[in-house]
């Protein structure tokens, strides 16, 4: 119970990796706030930790848009008091081609959601947290190495990193809490139009773990830097890519 009656924001709940999370905080306590675009997959997230006899529920949120998640936050505010985790998981994958053929509407689409999603995320809870609370933005490997043929998805999570780092620095004396978490390939419904792809077998095994990963095990990193378990560290980005950036 690593995490009893901590209130949790995620955002990109109904994904694969944002229902993992979400399966992980409720499993440890924690009374659930799940966000979404997608109003059937949100809904879907919410039932399963509902049926098992977790508190949580579903406000859909496009993150996006700065009005709809202020008034998230500001709802849970009403509801709880408080903000005490706030996951920003919610991303979107860009299409592989070279930067000179990525179009201007592509790029603002990933750029909005996977930095400016988490931007406004901060922005519009930040103000309901306490001592103690935690913020977990989810970033990738290909924000770090800067991944060819992904220009606005690399550029997003660099920028998700970096903002992290500032978030840390600014709230630090607040205790106040910001880090982030890269992972490399993980089994998603993302990654599975890639598993036709003749380079699969490459690139599902280019790590020293010669695997992908799993959702849940992305889940547990996150689950720990929720949790008070990380209490002396802020600022940070923990690689979860089976050793990818060690070859």
């Amino acid at each position: 119970m690593r995490l009893k009656n901590k209130i949790a924001v995620i955002t990109g709940a109904g994904g694969d990796i944002g229902k993992a999370i979400a399966d992980r905080f409720s499993e440890e306590g924690a009374i659930v706030i799940a966000s979404d675009i997608g109003l059937d997959a949100g809904k879907s997230t919410i039932e399963s930790l509902v049926e098992n006899g977790a508190e949580a529920q579903f406000i859909q949120t496009d993150i996006t848009n700065p009005a709809d998640v202020e008034a998230l936050m500001k709802k849970v505010k009403e509801q709880y008091g408080r903000i005490d985790i706030l996951c920003n998981n919610a991303g979107v994958n860009s299409d592989e081609k070279k930067l000179p053929d990525v179009s201007f509407e592509e790029w603002q689409q990933v750029v909005d959601v996977n930095m400016t999603g988490v931007f406004l995320g901060m922005k519009y809870a930040i103000p309901h947290m306490n001592s103690g609370s935690s913020i977990v933005n989810v970033a990738s490997i290909a924000g770090i190495k800067g991944q060819k043929l992904v220009a606005a998805y690399s550029a997003s999570k660099s920028s998700v990193i970096a903002l992290t780092k500032t978030a840390a620095t600014e709230f630090g004396r607040q205790n106040i809490r910001v880090n982030a978490v890269a992972p490399g390939i993980i089994d998603t419904k993302m990654v599975d139009s890639w598993r036709a792809l003749d380079k699969w077998e490459i690139l599902s095994t280019a790590n020293a773990l010669r695997r992908i990963g799993q959702p849940k095990e992305l889940a547990n990193a996150i689950l720990f830097l929720a949790s008070d378990e990380s209490s002396y560290i802020t600022g940070e980005t923990i690689v979860i890519d089976g050793g990818t950036l060690n070859l």
